[in-house]
């Protein structure tokens, strides 16, 4: 199995008290997401920040990686995808957990496009849920018709979700953002989305906002009235 690795961002307060993880879209890499912690890092203080590359080249980008392949043709390649590149995932989160010396409950997920895939799909699966989840612009990968297999397994508890989509995108439709909104709620799982007007396949100004007020609520954190 391929070594997980990408940029880190220590905790503008020096104390490692949470971890955020950034999962990166098809084609890009950790590099892409890393200075997102750089702008949250004033309503996270304490929090450390990593963006791993996922494991394998993505064949569409010179530079880039992806978590599984996508060949848009197959309507199942999403699931065997997430499935296959899943436990590396889990196991890099515990790895880096460790690193830190934090607890399982200390740990979020923040995924774009094909990193919301995996971010929804690992975080909905880990022993100890991770205190929140956001995805911006992907969908919760559900099993094709005639697998069993379940998109949202039962348990006893469930991290809350934050969804984020923007309303023109060209990509992943937004459609998604309510097939995954409507899934979750049906499992009972907490879930609130915001929808970003007029922007595509990306994250805008207050896209960027609600994630990171979301993920200071999710940990506890007073409500930031500045900054």
């Amino acid at each position: 199995m391929a070594t997980i690795d990408g940029p880190r961002l220590l905790p503008r307060s020096g104390k490692v008290r949470r971890l955020v993880v950034f999962l990166h879209g098809y084609g890009a890499n950790g590099d892409d997401l890393i200075e997102i912690g750089r702008e949250w890092q004033a309503w996270l203080p304490d929090t450390a920040f990593v963006a791993p590359h996922a494991p394998e080249p993505c064949p569409a980008s010179g530079f880039g990686k992806q978590w599984f392949s996508l060949t848009f043709r197959d309507p199942g390649e999403r699931w065997r995808g997430v499935n296959h590149a899943g436990p590396g995932l889990d196991a890099f989160l515990d790895a880096e957990l460790a690193r830190h010396g934090l607890g399982p409950e200390h740990l979020a997920l923040v995924g774009f496009s094909q990193g919301t895939m995996m971010a929804l799909h690992v975080g909905l699966r880990r022993k100890v849920p991770p205190a929140a989840v956001v995805g911006y612009s992907g969908i919760l990968v559900t099993p094709p018709a005639g697998v069993t297999d379940e998109a949202i397994p039962p348990s006893v508890s469930a991290p809350p979700i934050l969804l984020v989509h923007g309303e023109a995108d060209e990509v992943i439709p937004v459609d998604g953002l309510f097939y995954s909104a409507a899934t979750l709620a049906e499992a009972q799982v907490a879930t609130q989305w915001h929808l970003s007007l007029r922007v595509g396949h990306g994250i805008d100004r207050e896209g960027l906002r609600h994630g990171g007020l979301f993920l200071a609520s999710s940990f506890g954190l007073p409500y930031p009235v500045a900054g």
